[in-house]
């Protein structure tokens, strides 16, 4: 499976600990199927860093990564579970019991929604019909050091 990381640098061994601890499903390595996301990954932080340019790095991982013995958690979409998990650990409350966690991208167009969620402005169901208007992308994240050693550096992209 190929997997693509969007930066402002090339990434040639990911490394868990420097990801930020408040994110999507805690302190891990992010990386994505969609090449499209990465791009726009790479653009944001381009731009919130005023860095001078965007960096995809792209790896390749075994096609049964998530079928592995490790510890997975993987959401099929955007479900309460996925929510409130989410919501947790942008809180900074769920502790990190996994080595790799799947799912959809809480990103800017849908943190709207989630914060409306989060505030009890919307009750779950009202959150998860209206995220679904939205394309939603998937994501990965890396969070032990076992898991991210299958991650092989390919290529990096610059934009």
């Amino acid at each position: 499976m190929r997997l693509y990381h969007g930066s402002t640098v090339v990434v040639k061994r990911p490394n868990i600990q420097r990801g930020r601890k408040a994110t999507d499903f805690g302190k891990g390595f992010y990386t994505t199927t969609s090449l499209e996301q990465a791009m726009k990954w790479a653009v944001l932080k381009k731009n919130r860093e005023q860095a001078e340019r965007a960096i995809v790095s792209v790896y390749e991982v075994p096609d049964d990564i998530l079928d592995r013995s490790f510890e997975v958690l993987c959401f099929s979409g955007a479900t309460k579970e996925w929510l409130d998990f989410v919501v947790n650990n942008r809180r900074g409350k769920e502790t990190q019991k996994y080595d790799l966690v799947m799912g959809p991208v809480a990103n800017d167009q849908l943190y709207a929604t989630i914060r409306l969620y989060e505030q009890g402005v919307i009750a779950a169901d009202a959150a998860i019909e209206m995220l679904k208007t939205h394309k939603l992308f998937n994501q990965l994240s890396f969070h032990s050091k076992k898991v991210a050693s299958l991650l092989k550096f390919v290529e990096e992209m610059a934009y």
